[in-house]
């Protein structure tokens, strides 16, 4: 069939018009993925506090709901490496490391007080810093003491609590806690020698398998890279300060029950029930001053997210829905 010369100039308009199309759609694609890579990678930042120097984590839209979370013993914000890519496709996440933890400043225990009231008072700073007004906290192990200190003192900035193996009941304590409990009640240098253990690699790899039924789950990085920042010189010294003054959270559990029942946060308690320190009646004992507390086990020990930090991560957005902005 003989093609005109305007059928010609036609189609090559329509197929100029059509790659126009597709180009602009590409790049249009290609700067909406830029923006949502943006959004979603993970930076790595530092901040000076009152002399120290602060590592975070902080990832998502910075406009979004914002989660601080507070990590635990003997580990550092690196335990929400696998967490913090699911929260921020939604929520504004930041992850400090505590002095003493991680990649943050770790002084000497003599130039700076390793006290649960002074990790407190930093976190405090780095919230007050970065401007954060409004946002929830995921509080584990010794971050739960430090966040619950910052929620009673900033109410009115706490818009929910998530507490992942987080205790704030004696009921939650296990007989693991028997010797740091003896050195509690008599402070002598032979009781402090005798938990010198507590740092040693033995007792890390202890505490992320225990209870943990599928171990290949645990990745080997995780609890080696604990234990390199737990052979610092003189880390010890500050870890063992640290396990003697934990009796204070204890005492101030009474203090944290009544926060509780007074201003009645949004709570959300994802728990690992194999945990050898913090017991599932801990977790239970939240609902006696918080009834409405949404509960889940998990059948994994104290590190929970090392094993399930899928079915965690979709519980927290699920919460994270129903509290307030």
């Amino acid at each position: 069939m003989e093609i005109t010369f305007r059928q010609l100039i036609r189609g090559l308009s329509i197929g100029l018009f059509t790659n126009t199309l597709m180009m602009a759609q590409s790049t249009q694609k290609s700067i909406l993925n830029h923006h949502i890579m943006e959004n979603h990678s993970i930076h790595y930042r530092n901040t000076q506090i009152n002399g120290l120097n602060l590592f975070y984590r902080e990832a998502g839209p910075s406009d979004a709901p914002t989660i601080l979370l507070l990590h635990g013993y003997p580990t550092s914000s690196h335990m929400f490496r696998n967490l913090i890519p699911i929260l921020s496709t939604k929520y504004h996440v930041i992850a400090p490391d505590l002095p003493g933890f991680g990649y943050s400043d770790a002084p000497d225990h003599q130039q700076f007080s390793y006290t649960f009231d002074n990790l407190a008072n930093t976190m405090q700073a780095f919230v007050d810093k970065l401007g954060m007004k409004r946002f929830a906290v995921y509080i584990f192990d010794y971050g739960a003491p430090v966040g619950l200190r910052l929620a009673m003192n900033n109410p009115e900035k706490i818009t929910g609590i998530i507490s992942q193996n987080g205790n704030a009941y004696e009921e939650g304590l296990s007989k693991e806690w028997n010797p740091i409990q003896k050195y509690w009640k008599d402070p002598s240098e032979n009781n402090r020698l005798a938990l010198k253990d507590f740092v040693s690699k033995e007792a890390t790899y202890f505490q992320y398998h225990h209870g943990v039924s599928d171990v290949s789950l645990i990745a080997p990085e995780a609890y080696t890279l604990d234990q390199k920042f737990l052979d610092r010189s003189g880390n010890i010294e500050i870890q063992l300060d640290l396990v003697k003054d934990y009796r204070t959270n204890v005492a101030l559990y009474p203090k944290f029950h009544e926060y509780f029942r007074k201003h009645q946060p949004k709570l959300l308690l994802v728990w690992g029930n194999k945990d050898p320190y913090f017991l599932p009646e801990g977790a239970e004992a939240y609902k006696k001053d918080i009834p409405n507390a949404r509960l889940k086990f998990y059948n994994t020990g104290h590190f929970a997210l090392e094993t399930h930090v899928m079915e965690i991560g979709t519980e927290i957005l699920e919460f994270m829905k129903t509290l307030p902005q």
